[in-house]
């Protein structure tokens, strides 16, 4: 048990969690860096006079970055049979898994190919081997992961237009070839040859090297020339598309996961969340800077995206960070503050205004019905509510403001 225990910290040290300020963030930090000094190593190995002078140098950091990725790998190697999903296998078959992984076959290209070529003394497939690390930039780019996953899930769709790229390709390669091959058999005398013009032509290239010359053959090209446009145009809009549907899918998740999470809406439907998070609105606030202050009117309520606050209450101070929720009170009833709220440090948060709460609610039954449920049970488990929020004690605020009204 304690072999899994420290299985499962190894690997959760070295798997990116994408939140700030943590030991998994600053490990993946240094090696994006160990990857670009690699990388850019190479580089530099690549320009004859740098590398007689400095090549030595350069050896040393592809050494270095290769006993370190090397170091890597080993560590994910081992510690991937105490992540949780593979815990019910081998770890034999849970480190199989790994290896055969996108990741892991990337992890793998990383050491293996720059070692043998560093150990064979070969400068030149040591340059080109030592690129293979910037691919491991993609278990740490957000934006690189969604790319790769926009190209995924539109593969068939580029794969149908890469038909139609060689259709049209053997199709004008055929009409010049029929046109010009007589005026110009060094460059049109056979279909190869004339594919030639037309990738360059379709590719929106043109170099200029072959070139019609008759009538009938500039008429043809210039029917290439536009529907070469039309050939970059399509997968071009179809991958932005995809991606920034990718985006907009990783962000709804995320904020998805982080309102599900919070008491007030755990029981709710999913079109009831998904309306709520489309009257989300984001805020950043600085180091330093003051949210909200003790004995002002309520108006929002705050989820931390990223981050990091502190609630300043009369008899104690409360931090929250990453998917925490603060100013609940302000969905329930229009109150004053009871905590001043400071951020530690720059922090990325999503605002719900509570006239936008009740317009919601009042579409909602179901919702309205939930909020007063929620309202007995914070009132009911005061101790519990100010742990993790300042709602308790603007709830028993608000509903003592009340009762001289109910009077």
């Amino acid at each position: 048990m304690q072999g899994y225990d420290l299985r499962r910290r190894v690997y959760d040290l070295l798997e990116h969690d994408n939140i700030p300020y943590t030991p998994s963030a600053r490990l993946a930090h240094v090696i994006i860096g160990i990857v670009v000094v690699n990388v850019s190593a190479m580089v530099l190995a690549s320009v004859p006079q740098i590398d007689a002078r400095f090549g030595w140098l350069l050896s040393a950091v592809e050494a270095g970055s290769l006993a370190i990725f090397a170091l890597e790998y080993a560590a994910r190697l081992w510690s991937v049979a105490g992540h949780a999903p593979y815990r019910e296998m081998s770890p034999w078959h849970a480190r199989f898994h790994y290896a055969t992984s996108s990741l892991g076959i990337i992890d793998l290209l990383s050491v293996l190919p720059s070692g043998v070529a560093l150990f064979s003394n070969e400068r030149p497939m040591l340059v080109l081997f030592g690129m293979l690390p910037f691919f491991k930039l993609v278990r740490y780019s957000t934006a690189m992961r969604s790319l790769l996953a926009a190209v995924h899930a539109e593969r068939r769709t580029l794969f149908g237009c890469l038909v139609i790229l060689v259709g049209a390709v053997l199709t004008f390669a055929t009409l010049l070839y029929a046109i010009e091959h007589e005026v110009q058999p060094d460059k049109f005398g056979t279909i190869p040859q004339a594919m030639w013009w037309a990738i360059v032509t379709l590719g929106t290239v043109g170099y200029g090297d072959v070139i019609p010359v008759t009538p009938m053959g500039k008429a043809v090209a210039s029917f290439a020339i536009v529907g070469g446009f039309v050939m970059i145009a399509l997968p071009v809009a179809i991958i932005s598309g995809a991606f920034a549907n990718e985006v907009r899918r990783h962000d709804f998740i995320v904020t998805w996961g982080m309102l599900a999470r919070v008491p007030l809406f755990a029981h709710l439907r999913a079109t009831e969340i998904a309306d709520i998070m489309r009257l989300l609105r984001t805020q950043t606030v600085e180091t330093g800077e003051i949210l909200v202050r003790r004995g002002e009117p309520a108006s929002s309520m705050y989820f931390i995206a990223a981050g990091e606050v502190e609630i300043e209450l009369p008899a104690q101070k409360i931090r929250l960070a990453d998917g925490s929720f603060f100013g609940e009170i302000a969905l329930l009833q229009r109150t004053q503050r009871s905590g001043t709220v400071t951020a530690l440090r720059k922090s990325n948060l999503l605002a719900l205004d509570a006239q936008d709460f009740h317009a919601l609610i009042a579409r909602a039954p179901k919702l309205a019905a939930h909020v007063q449920e929620v309202v007995k049970a914070r009132l009911a488990e005061t101790a519990v509510a100010q742990k993790g929020d300042i709602a308790a004690d603007e709830i028993a605020q608000a509903m003592h403001d009340d009762k001289p009204s109910e009077e």
